[in-house]
């Protein structure tokens, strides 16, 4: 059976998306100029792929964004500066080959990271930008990764755009001072888009495949960049581990498995030693106690317990007393308090997150989920059902959902 033209499209998209950024943003040296004709491609291609897909979607998307763009900067008879990128782009365009140049190079990806992580944007700025120009993340998902309102959001994009432009930040490989001054931020842009496709905000799928691989790449790349840095060997080390559980995170059905129910016959043993080691490698680099580097140490904890009773909590817990130091926010003393439960009874987990409601967490879904079964753990039905019913109500990833009306149903 023939694929539709739109899934072809959405899957070229969702596996190619930041890469064909970069090559765009490289040849026309804009941000928004390379995101509005990406757009018009993909506009074209749902009328022109009915009766023929090419055999190269995402070079296809790259070569006709190309030339949409051009039509756009000369229609609209830009000023001499904008004259000098048809002159540049021009060039580019007469010598374009995919089967000779590879518009997806990987180092296209890192650049426009790096381009969008510039210091001349506040640092929350960079890192939402590259999560919207980069791994082509929604408004509503970065605002999730931030915590903070879709509108509070949008702005701050738009800002971060108008700053990019207006400094006329060039597209170019930057040099070993300007990577380590940008690091920080382009490890928490792959971070956040692990975390994205770990436990996708909305839609039918729990987790997005494409998103943890691209992380899973990107966070490579980004080693051996760095090879001496031990926070990128940390977040790899996390990203390796927490991947690694895929096969046991969904059933048949692609429900959500908590992790003390899953068969962890079918975790990726292969992709835990590599974790296991480039732990004991980012211990090595230091700093030891490093946020990436102490949550990598937590998810080593788990796997390395054959069975879910056998789990060191003690040691969690150490972890993310360090952890709250390093790096503290909500969602850290949330999971501090989970495992403070797993360690010395719920009601003793119960107490600490009481200590959190009423603030940032208070709309977030995982905060009511992990008080609700809490509850549910220490008899108290009535107010886990109240809990779980809040729960449900904010989640919305349809899986999470489906999973917490279950546990709803059983706390009636």
């Amino acid at each position: 059976m023939v694929e539709p033209a739109a899934g072809v499209l959405t899957r070229a998209y969702r596996e190619h998306g930041a890469r064909i950024h970069g090559a765009l943003v490289r040849r026309l040296h804009d941000l928004d100029l390379a995101e509005d004709a990406l757009q018009e491609a993909m506009v074209a291609a749902l009328e022109q792929w009915g009766a023929e897909v090419p055999r190269d979607p995402a070079a296809w998307l790259v070569r006709v964004a190309f030339h949409k763009a051009i039509d756009r900067i000369r229609r609209a008879r830009l000023d001499h500066e904008k004259r000098g990128v048809i002159a540049g782009a021009s060039e580019g365009e007469a010598g374009y080959e995919p089967e000779v140049e590879d518009p997806l190079a990987a180092d296209d990806t890192l650049r426009l990271i790096f381009l969008c992580c510039h210091p001349a944007l506040p640092f929350e700025g960079q890192v939402a930008l590259t999560l919207r120009t980069v791994s082509c993340l929604t408004t509503t998902e970065i605002a999730r990764a931030f915590l903070l309102p879709e509108a509070t959001m949008a702005q701050r994009l738009v800002r971060a755009k108008a700053k990019i432009r207006e400094a006329r930040i060039s597209f170019r490989t930057p040099d070993e001072t300007e990577i380590a001054e940008r690091m920080d931020a382009a490890l928490s842009v792959v971070y956040l888009v692990f975390n994205e496709g770990y436990a996708a905000t909305a839609g039918e799928l729990l987790v997005r495949d494409d998103l943890c691989l691209e992380a899973l790449r990107l966070a490579r790349l980004l080693v051996d960049l760095v090879p001496t840095s031990g926070a990128a060997a940390g977040l790899r080390a996390l990203l390796l581990l927490s991947h690694a559980r895929r096969g046991a995170r969904v059933d048949a059905a692609g429900d959500l498995v908590l992790l003390e129910d899953q068969n962890r016959a079918l975790w990726s043993h292969e992709a835990i030693e590599r974790g296991l080691a480039e732990v004991g490698r980012a211990i090595r680099l230091g700093p030891a106690r490093h946020p990436y580097t102490l949550q990598a140490a937590i998810a080593a904890v788990h796997v390395e317990a054959t069975r879910a009773e056998d789990t060191d909590w003690d040691e969690i817990v150490s972890l993310y007393e360090l952890l709250r130091v390093a790096s503290p926010s909500p969602i850290v003393s949330m999971n501090h308090a989970v495992a403070v439960a797993m360690r010395d009874g719920p009601a003793v987990g119960l107490a600490l997150l009481d200590r959190l409601a009423h603030g940032e967490l208070d709309d977030e879904h995982l905060f009511h989920a992990a008080r609700a079964e809490l509850l549910r753990r220490a008899g108290d039905t009535a107010h886990a059902h109240e809990a779980y019913l809040r729960a449900a109500a904010l989640a919305t990833n349809d899986r999470e959902r489906r999973f917490l009306q279950r546990r709803l149903g059983e706390t009636t």
